[in-house]
């Protein structure tokens, strides 16, 4: 955004992390909120993000779907009562996507993580010694064709399996909550927010 002279209302990024600094740095110049919509970023990039967030209101989500947050809290809400289910993320994504595991199948996993802190995460499983631990939670990734943003959050215990789906048929989802969380930063001034505050979520 280094060419952009004109002043907007607030900025809908759904791009790529290498334009989180131009982003970042009209934001600050000219105190407009950011929905922050891309994944992908580093732990570097988080931190820029943090920082900038004491200047300028920024929501900063994986997926901006209205279902998926209230999906996401679902599945928070189940750890509390499955507490001996072992606990696996699928997700499934076009052949184009570049990041794996997505940002979405790691927003369910720190969901889970913050009901039960002795979970850890798993990616794949392979070889001759693959057994899981009990607080394993496996993730896995499916890239293929056009798939636009499948994800499901299996809960297998013993003799019985209960499966938490969510099936993005569309991008339109995202954009429709990623306006929705526009108008909520309309009323901010700085902080950093999630969708489950645009929600109400506890």
């Amino acid at each position: 955004m280094d060419d952009v002279a004109e002043k907007c209302d607030v900025i809908i990024d759904f791009s790529h992390p290498a334009n989180l600094d131009s982003i970042l740095k009209y934001a600050l110049a000219n105190k407009t909120p950011i929905v922050l919509a891309t994944t992908g970023y580093s732990q570097a990039d988080l931190e820029k993000i943090d920082s900038a967030s004491k200047e300028v209101a920024i929501l900063l989500s994986s997926n901006t779907s209205l279902g998926v947050n209230i999906f996401i809290d679902l599945v928070k809400k189940s750890v509390k009562l499955l507490k001996n289910f072992d606990i696996e993320i699928i997700d499934k994504h076009h052949k184009r996507k570049e990041d794996a595991p997505s940002g979405t199948a790691l927003m369910l996993a720190s969901a889970i993580k913050e009901v039960d802190t002795k979970k850890y995460n798993t990616y794949g499983r392979q070889g001759r010694d693959a057994k899981r631990s009990k607080e394993e939670i496996g993730i896995h990734s499916i890239r293929g064709g056009s798939i636009v943003s499948d994800h499901d959050v299996i809960f297998a215990g013993d003799s019985e399996v209960i499966t938490f789906k969510h099936q993005a048929q569309s991008d339109v989802i995202f954009a429709k909550g990623a306006l929705v969380a526009a108008e909520y930063l309309q009323s901010k001034t700085d902080g950093l927010y999630e969708m489950k505050d645009v929600l109400n979520i506890d």
